[in-house]
């Protein structure tokens, strides 16, 4: 039976795969029947492209679908999560959770007190290598894990009408270091948990236009790992995206984000392997890499189309908090220079 979905915003381009993949894919049960937009030309643009009905406010929407994609600029999601929340509706949010950790708590608040459905639209908790890497880390046979990278970029600097787009104005999304890397963060959080700290250096190095477009951060976990989460949104193109390494073996993947798809590749590579001591050699992972960075981001239509059936969340609205946590406690590290708790309350003011 297919579920009735409003989009609650159309800011952020990710949920127009969505769209498309759902209207291509009837099978997948989730039909989309109105949005709204305070942005007059995005709203007809869509509804046109897509065919649902566009209306004139969210409490429109509300009143005729079951659930709501919210995809509207980051600075609006504690007020529209609050509204569908409040109204009943299954929820599914746009990344970031929020500006801040206080409109974070009212997400959480809201979610909890309605107790509707919610789920974050991780694209990196779906990714089939992704999945095979944590499987291979909770199988135990790599032992204890000792270090981790993660590389993750995009190349907008080359894109000069990026800076005339919502991602770059703070009062709407803060800055592009806030919007994207919060990518690579939530999935050190979903492979290994919460961290105890963080030091982090960001810098603005391409263009004053898009500050903050620069970064590393590194997450210390008790006991081990530290992580290295290392972000150039000014970066032409790539091929090693993650590294894992542990006490019996290594785990390396390559062609993992935009700038891993868009460089030529050895043709048959892989782009999973790992290396068992005791083993001796090289195994290739039989998933293949995307061909495109588009092509990940439809690949999260189907896990979301599943949760709106019912299924079990991509990532709660208290795991993204913690997400979000990770990601502004870098801003205290880099203001302050110094490292910085998880639990500082210094977190909560930025």
């Amino acid at each position: 039976m297919a579920v009735n979905v409003g989009i609650l915003g159309l800011a952020h381009g990710h949920v127009n795969g969505y769209l498309g993949t759902w209207r291509e894919h009837p099978e997948y049960g989730v039909t989309v029947a109105a949005g709204w937009d305070h942005d007059d030309r995005r709203l007809t643009s869509a509804v046109e492209q897509y065919g649902f009905a566009g209306l004139d406010s969210a409490a429109d929407v509300l009143a005729r679908v079951d659930a709501v994609v919210i995809a509207a600029e980051t600075a609006y999601h504690a007020e529209l999560v609050e509204q569908a929340a409040a109204a009943g509706k299954a929820i599914v949010l746009q990344k970031p959770l929020a500006l801040t950790l206080p409109e974070a708590d009212r997400i959480v608040a809201a979610v909890a007190r309605h107790g509707v459905p919610f789920s974050m639209a991780w694209q990196m908790r779906t990714d089939p290598q992704n999945i095979q890497m944590k499987a291979l880390l909770a199988s135990g046979q790599f032992g204890k894990v000792y270090a981790v990278r993660r590389r993750h970029g995009l190349g907008m600097h080359r894109n000069p009408g990026f800076a005339h787009t919502w991602h770059v104005v703070p009062e709407l999304n803060r800055d592009i270091w806030a919007d994207d890397s919060a990518h690579p963060v939530d999935m050190i959080h979903w492979l290994l948990g919460a961290p105890q700290s963080v030091m982090a250096e960001i810098i603005t190095a391409a263009n004053d236009w898009m500050p903050n477009d620069n970064g590393i951060a590194l997450y210390r976990y008790p006991d081990g790992p530290l992580v290295e989460v290392a972000c150039s949104f000014t970066c032409v193109a790539a091929e090693n995206t993650t590294e894992i390494y542990a006490e019996k073996g290594v785990i390396i993947q390559s062609f993992g984000d935009g700038p891993g798809c868009a460089a030529p590749r050895v043709e048959g590579k892989s782009g999973l392997k790992w290396f068992l001591a005791d083993e001796g050699q090289w195994t290739y992972s039989d998933i293949p890499s995307p061909a495109n960075h588009w092509e990940r981001i439809l690949g999260l239509s189907k896990p979301l189309a599943d949760f709106l059936q019912g299924g079990a969340p991509l990532a709660t609205a208290e795991d993204a908090r913690v997400s979000l946590r990770m990601v502004l406690a870098t801003y205290v590290s880099t203001r302050e220079g110094r490292r910085v708790m998880l639990d500082d309350p210094a977190i909560a003011l930025v």
